[in-house]
């Protein structure tokens, strides 16, 4: 859709786009560079009839599926759900650790051993063989997480039974592949945290590919144009609707389990290696980041989409992960209520995947990471820093949506 030329005001936080005829954009993005293209899907998500007041724009936005990441979508009766996305419920999860950094080995090579062993992580492109990022043998952990999960799970697959056929008990406890991380991470004060990154894996996968695919024919089902294909949505009402809405807060359920699954995994790793005995509850922060649920703002009761976006009502605990090599950062919200509670993700990319492994060297992610126990090969080029926005210019950017409480440099870091 043809877009006319925005006018922007700049406030003392952020710049508003006034898009007309869509509704205003609110962009907590100085200091951090945002692409024209990420700008042009901001202006056709802002078109949609049931946007509530205004969107809200962190400072790792950049290009999406339909929309950004990185973007704050108020809805009222209404979802989109590639605004929701695939990876249904991925977020964060720290636990501070009774560690110090004199605790931890000289040689950090075992320790990564031990926990790409403890967690499944990547995928087999070898199909006709188990993929290597999911069980074989189901674990006791494992199994009695899922058994929480698995009447809600019957009900979905009543509904659309081609869900059954898909990973799911076997994804639990695992981390999958691209941005998915876990780390050990040394805070100002020398203390020892394990965060790990991570959501509903494959049967998140298939639950948002779905019912994305069934918002695009109702879409044509009823004749309703849309700006991009991927903003079809469900009005409240309608026949997918209330199925939607509860598969979703499933898989949101199930990707905060994985989260737990794998930190105790985790913590049982690192005890093999470390074997002094040390605490791993203190400070615990679990958060998603991409997800919808409802919530009150400004008198109403709507549907907030964080599609890269992490909530921060005023106390509220999160974690915002730079790259492999960069800072990362517990905060603690604001309750910003112009950003409808809300902070970024992450420090968001500059370069896609592809761009990426085309322009970084081998010899630069090295150099970018050292001091990082971690891989260094070509297939993890991609997550190299360079190919993320400064974070410490997104902090910046959103200072008054959150407060640091902790700043930390990851030491160990497995990737998928």
């Amino acid at each position: 859709m043809m877009m006319q030329d925005p006018s922007i005001t700049t406030y003392q936080h952020y710049q508003m786009i006034h898009s007309a005829p869509g509704q205003p954009i609110k962009m907590w993005t100085k200091g951090v560079p945002v692409d024209q293209k990420a700008i042009l899907q901001l202006q056709n998500t802002a078109l949609m009839p049931f946007i509530y007041k205004w969107l809200a724009v962190m400072p790792d936005v950049h290009v999406g599926k339909g929309s950004t990441i990185g973007s704050v979508i108020p809805t009222k009766n209404a979802i989109i759900p590639a605004a929701v996305g695939v990876d249904i419920g991925c977020g964060m999860m720290a636990v501070r650790t009774s560690l110090t950094a004199t605790d931890l080995p000289d040689n950090l090579k075992p320790l990564r051993d031990a926990i790409e062993r403890a967690v499944p992580h990547g995928r087999s492109a070898n199909r006709s063989k188990r993929d290597k990022g999911a069980w074989g043998d189901i674990p006791e952990r494992t199994a009695q997480a899922w058994a929480s999960l698995q009447p809600g799970f019957r009900r979905i697959t009543d509904t659309v039974p081609k869900l059954s056929n898909t990973n799911n008990v076997n994804h639990l406890g695992t981390l999958g592949t691209g941005n998915h991380f876990v780390e050990m991470c040394l805070d100002q004060e020398n203390r020892v945290w394990i965060m790990l990154h991570s959501g509903s894996r494959g049967v998140g996968n298939a639950i948002g590919s779905y019912y994305i695919e069934q918002a695009k024919k109702e879409m044509q089902r009823w004749m309703i144009n849309v700006p991009d294909k991927d903003l079809a949505y469900f009005p409240e009402g309608s026949d997918y609707f209330n199925d939607y809405v509860y598969a979703v807060e499933w898989a949101q359920q199930f990707a905060r389990l994985n989260r737990e699954v794998m930190m105790l995994n985790t913590i049982e790793a690192v005890r093999t290696i470390i074997t002094k005995p040390f605490d791993a509850e203190v400070e615990a922060i679990n958060c998603h980041h991409n997800y919808v649920t409802k919530e009150n703002h400004y008198g109403d009761t709507i549907y907030v989409t964080r599609k890269g976006a992490v909530r921060a009502r005023k106390g509220d605990m999160g974690i915002i992960p730079g790259s492999m090599g960069a800072k990362s950062f517990i905060v603690r919200g604001l309750g910003n209520e112009e950003s409808f509670c809300s902070c970024s993700h992450g420090a968001g990319r500059i370069m896609s995947r592809t761009e990426a492994k085309k322009k970084v060297s081998m010899e630069e992610h090295i150099a970018a990471t050292k001091g990082v126990e971690c891989r260094t090969d070509k297939d993890v080029i991609d997550e190299t820093p360079s190919a993320y926005k400064n974070i410490e210019k997104v902090m910046e950017a959103q200072s008054d949506l959150v407060e640091i409480m902790h700043t930390l440099k990851q030491v160990l870091c497995v990737k998928g």
